[in-house]
Formats: C-alpha cells, sequence, structure tokens
C-alpha cells in the first residue's frame, strides 16, 4: 500500500514541468520510469540517425544532380545540423547513462536538442518540396518527410521531445514561410499538441505512481513470501493444466527430492501420498485435478517415504485466466508433523494404558463397539476375556505399589505374547484385564488359550529379587450369543468372572445364562436384605460352645438367621457374601451385634456370647466405637463379648491392623480367631495379634475320628500351638459322638457343634440355662465314611454259596446288601463281593437284618475306579 507520503504527492497537483519530466520531484516512482523511456531511446535512436542520414544524402545527392537553383548551402547547412544534432544527442543519452545524470537532466537535454533538430529536418523537407525536378522532388521529399516521422516516433515516448521538436517544426516555418494563416494554423496545432502532452504525461505519471506502488507491494509481497517460505511452517505450489507441478516451494521441494526423483516437472499424484484415513479426504488429490475442484486440508506424505515420518497439509483450488480458461492449480501447504505427533501423543494418552502401554478401557470400549458393529451385517462372532489376577493386592500390600506396577507390566508382557496377532489386549485398571478376540467362538479354542493364559501368569515372577506368585481367573463371553452389544457381552463376560472366582479362582468359566439368571437372584436378594434390615427380617440363634472337660456351656455363638418371607431361611453362605459386596454388611453386622449384647445381657451365670465380625467392620476405624457403644447400651459385661475374626483382616498388613486390635482389647473384650487354618498362609500374625481363642474349622474336625484320617494329627498340632501362645481352643462343627472322646483326648479346650443340638433363639437360651449349665450330646454316636446310594447288582459268595444281591449304598468301607438273607450268627463271616467286573472284594458280615446286611471291606475301596468300571460297563452294554 502507499505510504502516507506518496498519498500526499499523488493527491496534490503536480505542475507540467514536473508531469513532463524536466524537473525533478524527489519521487523515485518517476525518475525511474523516465530512466526507463530515456535508456529505451538511447537503444532506439540510432535508427532515427540513420533515416535522417538517408534524408539528407538523397536530398544532396539530387541537389548535386540537378544543379537546380535551389540554395545548395541552405541544404548543406540543414543536413549538417540534422546529423550533427542527432548523433550528438545520441552520445549524449548514451554518455549520460548509468546514473552520470539525474533523469529530468538528460530529459532536458533531449527537449532542448529536439527543437533545432525538428527545424533542421523541416528545412531538409523544405529544400525538397523547392525542387523543379517533380520525380526528385518526391524523393526528397519522401525521404525527409520519413525521417521526420521515424524521428517523431521514436521519440514520443518523452512527452516534452515531441513538443520541443513541433515547437521547432513551427518556428523554422515561420522563417522559411510567408503565409502567416499556415504558421498560425502551425501554432494553434502546436498549443493543442501542447495541452494534450501535459494531460498524457500527467496521466504518464499517475501510472508511473501506481505501477511504482504495485512494484513495492508486490516486491513486499514477494519479500515476505520468501521469508515465510524460508523460516516458516507454510509453502507454496503451482501446477499446470496437467497437474504437473511447475513450482514448489524450496525447503519442501528439497526434502521431497531426499526421498526421490524432484518433484518439479513430476506429476502432483506422483509425489504426494495421502492419508486415506483422515476424515474430508474420501476423494483423491488426482480426483480433484481432473474435475479441476478446490480441496483443503488433505494430510498427505511423500509418496517415497515408505514409514510417513513427514506430514503435510496441503490445500489447492482451480486458476483461471481473464478469459476463464483454466490453467492449472495454485496452492498452499504447512508442516503437520509435529501436530500429528502431539495428536498420536494425546491419541495415546486417551487410549492406551499410561503403565502397561496396552489399551486402556476407552479404547477396549471403542475397539469392541466397532468390531460389534462391523460383524452386526453378516455373521462373524467375537470373543471377549475378562480377567482377573489372584492375590495381586496381597503382593501390592507386602512389597509396595512399586513393586505391584512392575508386576502389572510383566502380566501385560506375557498376556501380548501369549495372545499374540489374535485379539486386542487392555488393561481395565487395577489388576483387571480384558482380550478381545475378533472372529473366534470356537469353545476349545478359547479353553486352550484361557488355559495357557493362566498357565503363563502364574508362573513365577522376580521382582525386587523376590521371587512372587499369583494366578488368574478368566470369565469368557462369545458374540454374538452371549450379548450382540459391547455393554451386554461386557456384563455377561464379568458374570463368567464372577463365576470363575466362585469356583477357586485358577480357572475359566464360559457365560451361561443360569450365571445370569444367579446375578438377578443377587440383585434381588440386595433389595430384599435392603428391607430385611429396615423391617426387622432377621434374627439370631444361639449355638452353645460347651467346655471339653465337663461339659459345662461356657458360652454361645451369635449365628445371624433370615427368614425370607416367600423363600423361607436363607443360608448365611448365601446373603453374608452378597452383603458385603453390596456394602450392607456394617449395617447388618451393627444390628447383629447390638442385638446379641442385648439378648446375652439376660442370660445366668455370666456365659459369654461370640459375635462374628466381617473383615469390612473391621477395617472401618469407628468400629471399636460401636462395640462400646453395644456394650454400654445393652450393660453386658465386656468380658463377655467375644469377636470372632477371619483370618482375612491380616491380608492388610498395616498398622491401622494393630491400632484396631489394641483399641478393642483396650474395652476388655475377647477376640478369637475363626476359621483357623482355613484362609492366610502366614502364622507371623499369631506373634502380635492378641488373641484369646483360637477355633479350629471343622474341616479339620469331620472324619477325625475315623481309622486312618490324618485330620487328628493336625487338631494336636493346633492345640499345642494355641497352648504354647496362651490361647483356649474351640473345635467347630462336631456332630458325632465319638469326635468328642478325640477331641478331649487332643487337649482341646472347647467344643461347638450339632453333637450338643439345634442353635436356639435368646428365649431358648434363658430356658437352657436356667435349667442346667451342663448338656449332653445327641446324635450318632460312631462316624462312617460318607455313603452313596447306590441299586445294582452284584456277585456275592459266602463260603461254597454264590449267588447275586442288590448294593443299595456304599462307601470306602462297607456296603449295605439286600436279597440275601442271613442267620444274625452270621456275623464277623467272611465273603467276597464283586464290585467290579472280574474282580471280588474280601469283606465281613458286620449285620443282618430281614433280608439286608451290611459288610465291611477288608481294606477301604477307591470309589472313583469303581464308579468308572460301571460306567464302562453300562457303555458297552448300550453300544
Amino acid at each position: 500500500m502507499p505510504d502516507r507520503r506518496s498519498l500526499t504527492k499523488m493527491q496534490r497537483q503536480p505542475s507540467a514541468w514536473t508531469v513532463l519530466g524536466l524537473r525533478d520531484d524527489d519521487t523515485d516512482h518517476t525518475s525511474i520510469a523516465l530512466t526507463g523511456l530515456l535508456d529505451n531511446l538511447a537503444r532506439i535512436w540510432p535508427l532515427a540517425v540513420a533515416a535522417q542520414a538517408i534524408a539528407c544524402v538523397a536530398l544532396l545527392v539530387i541537389i548535386a544532380a540537378t544543379r537546380t537553383p535551389v540554395d545548395a548551402a541552405a541544404a548543406a547547412i540543414a543536413s549538417a545540423g540534422t546529423l550533427l544534432l542527432s548523433t550528438g544527442l545520441w552520445g549524449a543519452l548514451k554518455y549520460s547513462g548509468n546514473g552520470r545524470l539525474l533523469p529530468h537532466t538528460r530529459n532536458r537535454i533531449v527537449t532542448i536538442v529536439a527543437a533545432p533538430l525538428g527545424a533542421c529536418q523541416l528545412g531538409l523537407l523544405w529544400e525538397g518540396a523547392m525542387l523543379s525536378n517533380q520525380a526528385m522532388q518526391s524523393i526528397a521529399v519522401v525521404s525527409a518527410a520519413g525521417a521526420l516521422g521515424l524521428t517523431m516516433f521514436i521519440i514520443h515516448q518523452i512527452r516534452a521531445a515531441p513538443l520541443s521538436l513541433a515547437i521547432g517544426i513551427t518556428v523554422i516555418l515561420a522563417i522559411l514561410s510567408s503565409a502567416w494563416i499556415a504558421v498560425g494554423v502551425a501554432a494553434m496545432l502546436v498549443g493543442c499538441a501542447a495541452v494534450a502532452t501535459v494531460h498524457l504525461a500527467r496521466l504518464d505519471h499517475a501510472h508511473a505512481i501506481q505501477r511504482a506502488e504495485q512494484a513495492r507491494e508486490g516486491s513486499l509481497a514477494a519479500k515476505m513470501i520468501a521469508e515465510f517460505e524460508t523460516h516458516g511452517t507454510g509453502w507454496f505450489w503451482e501446477s499446470d493444466r496437467q497437474g504437473r507441478l511447475t513450482y514448489l516451494s524450496e525447503k519442501v521441494a528439497a526434502e521431497l527430492a531426499e526421498q526421490g526423483p524432484p518433484p518439479v516437472g513430476a506429476l502432483l499424484t506422483d509425489v504426494f501420498r495421502m492419508d486415506s484415513a483422515t476424515p474430508g479426504t474420501e476423494r483423491t488429490l488426482g480426483f480433484h485435478i481432473s474435475s479441476r475442484t478446490s480441496f483443503s486440508d488433505y494430510s498427505v506424505c511423500s509418496a517415497y517415504d515408505l514409514e510417513a515420518s513427514r506430514w503435510w497439509s496441503i490445500s489447492g483450488r482451480p486458476l483461471i485466466d481473464e478469459f476463464g480458461r483454466f490453467q492449472g492449480f495454485i496452492g498452499s501447504g504447512s508442516d503437520l508433523t509435529s501436530m500429528r505427533q502431539s495428536e498420536a501423543e494425546i491419541t495415546r494418552l486417551a487410549l492406551f494404558d499410561s503403565l502397561t502401554g496396552l489399551a486402556n478401557r476407552q479404547r477396549m470400549r471403542l475397539s469392541l463397539e466397532k468390531t460389534l458393529t462391523q460383524h452386526a451385517g453378516s455373521f462373524r462372532p467375537s470373543s471377549l476375556f475378562l480377567m482377573d489376577l489372584d492375590r495381586f493386592k496381597a503382593i501390592n500390600d507386602t512389597l509396595g505399589h512399586q513393586a505391584g506396577d512392575m508386576l502389572l507390566k510383566l502380566v501385560a508382557q506375557r498376556l501380548e505374547r501369549g495372545v499374540g496377532s489374535a485379539g486386542l489386549v487392555g488393561r481395565l485398571g487395577g489388576d483387571e484385564f480384558q482380550v478381545l478376540l475378533p472372529g473366534i467362538d470356537h469353545a476349545g479354542t478359547l479353553s486352550a488359550l484361557a488355559k495357557d493364559l493362566i498357565a503363563s501368569l502364574s508362573q513365577p515372577y522376580f521382582i525386587s529379587d523376590t521371587s512372587v506368585t499369583i494366578g488368574c481367573s478368566i470369565g469368557v463371553a462369545v458374540a454374538p450369543r452371549d450379548g450382540e452389544d459391547a455393554e451386554t457381552l461386557t456384563r455377561n463376560a464379568d458374570l463368567a468372572l464372577y463365576a470363575a472366582k466362585a469356583d477357586g479362582r485358577g480357572v475359566h468359566r464360559f457365560f451361561s445364562e443360569n450365571m445370569l439368571e444367579g446375578a438377578r437372584n443377587r440383585k434381588r436378594m440386595e433389595d430384599d436384605l435392603r428391607a430385611a434390615i429396615t423391617s426387622g427380617g432377621f434374627h439370631i440363634a444361639y449355638q452353645p460352645v460347651v467346655c471339653s472337660n465337663d461339659e459345662r456351656i461356657v458360652g454361645y455363638e451369635a449365628l445371624l438367621r433370615w427368614e425370607h418371607p416367600t423363600l423361607g431361611m436363607i443360608s448365611p453362605t448365601e446373603f453374608i457374601p452378597v452383603a458385603e459386596e453390596c456394602g450392607m454388611i456394617e449395617a447388618v453386622g451393627e444390628w447383629a451385634l447390638r442385638t446379641a449384647c442385648r439378648e446375652a445381657a439376660c442370660w445366668p451365670h455370666r456365659v459369654r456370647v461370640a459375635v462374628n465380625v466381617s473383615p469390612i467392620q473391621f477395617a472401618n476405624p469407628n468400629f471399636p466405637a460401636l462395640v462400646a457403644s453395644a456394650l454400654a447400651n445393652s450393660r453386658l459385661p465386656a468380658d463377655q463379648l467375644e469377636l470372632e475374626i477371619t483370618e482375612g483382616v491380616f491380608l492388610d498388613k498395616s498398622r491401622s491392623t494393630d491400632e484396631m486390635f489394641r483399641s478393642l482389647k483396650s474395652l476388655g473384650v475377647r477376640l478369637s480367631l475363626d476359621d483357623f487354618g482355613t484362609g492366610y498362609s502366614s502364622l507371623g500374625y499369631l506373634r502380635t495379634a492378641p488373641f484369646d481363642k483360637i477355633k479350629i474349622d471343622q474341616s479339620f474336625v469331620k472324619g477325625a475320628a475315623r481309622p486312618g484320617n490324618r485330620n487328628a494329627a493336625l487338631i494336636k498340632a493346633i492345640v499345642t500351638l494355641a497352648d504354647t501362645l496362651g490361647m483356649e481352643t474351640t473345635a467347630e462343627g462336631v456332630e458325632i459322638q465319638d469326635e468328642i472322646e478325640l477331641i478331649r483326648s487332643l487337649g482341646c479346650s472347647h467344643i461347638q457343634g450339632f453333637v450338643y443340638g439345634e442353635p436356639a433363639d435368646a428365649e431358648g437360651v434363658r430356658r437352657q440355662l436356667a435349667e442346667t449349665p451342663k448338656i449332653k450330646p445327641m446324635g450318632h454316636k460312631i462316624s462312617r465314611a460318607p455313603r452313596h446310594k447306590m441299586l445294582r447288582s452284584a456277585r456275592f459268595a459266602i463260603g461254597k454259596a454264590n449267588g447275586n444281591v442288590r448294593i443299595r449304598n456304599i462307601s470306602i468301607t462297607g456296603a449295605m446288601i439286600d436279597g440275601v438273607y442271613l442267620d444274625p450268627r452270621a456275623i464277623g463271616t467272611e465273603v467276597l463281593i464283586e464290585l467290579v467286573e472280574n474282580e471280588m472284594t474280601e469283606a465281613r458280615i458286620a449285620w443282618a437284618s430281614e433280608g439286608r446286611a451290611g459288610i465291611a471291606f477288608a481294606e477301604n475301596i477307591d470309589l472313583d475306579h469303581v464308579s468308572q468300571a460301571l460306567a464302562n460297563r453300562h457303555n458297552r452294554r448300550s453300544a
């Protein structure tokens, strides 16, 4: 754009001398334009000199040949003056060039010389017109007039010079002619020419200013574009009608030339390759070039860059000239590499797990939705693994979170190696992982992969110079059978994972409809639990704890019972886990604690009451305050309350666990370790945990009295450990009377179980204690192996007699048979019975009555072997 000074000069009306170039106006644009005109005049002026020389020679030759009475001297003077002035002007123009003289000074020289030059040339024309010979006159006039016209034509761009030439012609005409009217007409014509010349000069001056401003703007734009191309991120390109590059910014051209042939001259579509994954690029560069349509912000890279390390954004539009003809394309571009790297990093952070590098929850959800959407039109199954690490929390708590993070990285590596290219592995958070397997639904293939993954993840890990071992449980759901959308499929895989955990962990389970029904039942149970808390649907049943020495009742365990209004009695093993999962265990546990304390406060003989405490309750810092409140409100002495705590509370080896024990013991309550030996694997906590009693789990008690059972040795070891630590022991789940004597002989201090009757309500406890503090055992007196019902015939031999009998039930130690009538005196007789085809088993008669008898095997049998033999025989008969 013109600056303020230029605008001011343009708006001010310049003088005639200025616009004619005879005065310096201190502006570069007019000086530059005038210099160009004068330089052009210097280059073509020799033509004028040649024409003038031809005219002079022709006139002089004609005069010398005809010897007309023309004034030869006048012709010679005119000719000499013309040639001298013309050649002198040429020399002056040549000498004054290259900045030796200012443009307006050179213009003055041309203007001054033009007047006498015009007078001399008119003199030549005049002398030629005076010739008497018509033919010679014509030659002289034509040559002189032609030289004058060519001179006028060549000098006309220098506006002041033609006017000066015309003035010189008019002056010499006035001298040579006596026709004053003609001179006057000539003078008027010169005046008109002067006005026209000044007007044209003003137009030239304005055009010069405009061209100078345009040139300045163009120069500035070129500088800015060059600076932008050199140091900025943008660049420009241009192509011809066929799409071949005719211009490309140097920096981009150099980068492209390093990877392939020079781009200029090549087709645009051969130089660049589009990123077809970018939205909005459904149409190719070739389409736009052929259809001559605009395009913008297409992501491209070099067609020879196989790694796509450099990316640009390119835009273009068709170039149309003033006649509406297509000339090619012109466009621009910018560097996208940094932006794409930033976008890639943002995408990585948004779609990938920062710890393991696996796909995160968001990416897994998007991939699952995309996979299921693609498969919706045609049947192509997909499978989903939902995985949860077993025992990870223990590792995280014992070795620290840094070790836990390292373990998760190693798990991720094993999963990626195990799955390979078959699917996508992702981490949902914590120790939860997910595997998406498109196109796979074969149960055998999925089972094999799941087993391989479980086996791989179960191998030892070495972290911080420590070998650690974890496990893995997997839930499997297959689309579309188990769900046609991502939400349903994920839910069903989660239900299958829940079933895998319930089945002992370290296994995989496929989703089935009964799992969904089970989940719905759990949801209904949650709703019913909430209603039961408010409506009083729970009650407490108390099971006696008896001293093993004198069979005196020393306390009762408070057992929570729930009688559902429609389903009847629901086992605690069913609703307690649900209450823990849905967060209601604390409310249920508080109700049980307060109720047990209130009812126990009314019992005689100061017997204790034991209340089970969930690990979730134990982890609540407010739990000691709750216990203190229950004791205060019920007025139950603290030493009559016994809190039964499972080994699960020691999984969190934190300082809060020790503080919780100290807080509870400071209240004066007793602490009992429940289900000892079935949970936490370490015994180190017994050194510091202030337990008053260890309860031996019923799994060690059942069958302890049967011959060959090793449970008695385990009970003895536990009792010895408790005695050494100064703790009491209670054997749980005692049901057979002969187990009482065994437990008593092993030194266990207390016994609890159905052998002393069914649990009673609070009123029943009061009646029982009011009658006598002692209790008698009941039920079976002798332990025996579990019986399995069976109805099959078997060959039977007693002495020399053979026959067939029917087996009614069987155990590892004996069987009950019928179809044989034996004398009671036959008890103890040795017999043979065919349990497996062609294999006779030795036994003896244990009892006999009314066609039935019990036999005891000489040695314990393998029931699995017997069952397999029967199945094989059945299959052979079916075949």
